[in-house]
């Protein structure tokens, strides 16, 4: 019983970690992802330049992250999201919600 709790903990951290957008060199990556409806995505800032998470319908804005820092959205409604940085738009990506 003790292994089948452990590998459920360890089903739920690969299942965050597939939901994770780095922000790195400028980038998001990946650039584009699919998540089930209500997954929750988290973005992760590693450039020491602060960068933001706009979705281009306006559903959401994160403030300014600062290296380290996170942001994260519950995806309610399937769709594609399109998604890009507030402080430099040239950084872009989709999020694919089935």
């Amino acid at each position: 019983m003790l292994m089948l709790a452990a590998s459920a903990g360890f089903s739920a951290v690969q299942a965050q970690e597939a939901n994770a957008v780095v922000i790195k060199n400028f980038m998001f990556s990946p650039m584009a992802i699919t998540v089930k409806t209500g997954a929750t995505v988290t973005w992760k800032n590693l450039d020491g330049e602060p960068h933001t998470v706009v979705n281009d319908a306006g559903l959401f804005r994160s403030a300014a992250l600062d290296q380290n820092e996170t942001f994260q959205y519950k995806f309610d409604k399937p769709g594609i999201y399109k998604i890009f940085c507030g402080i430099h738009p040239n950084m872009r990506a989709t999020i694919t919600v089935q």
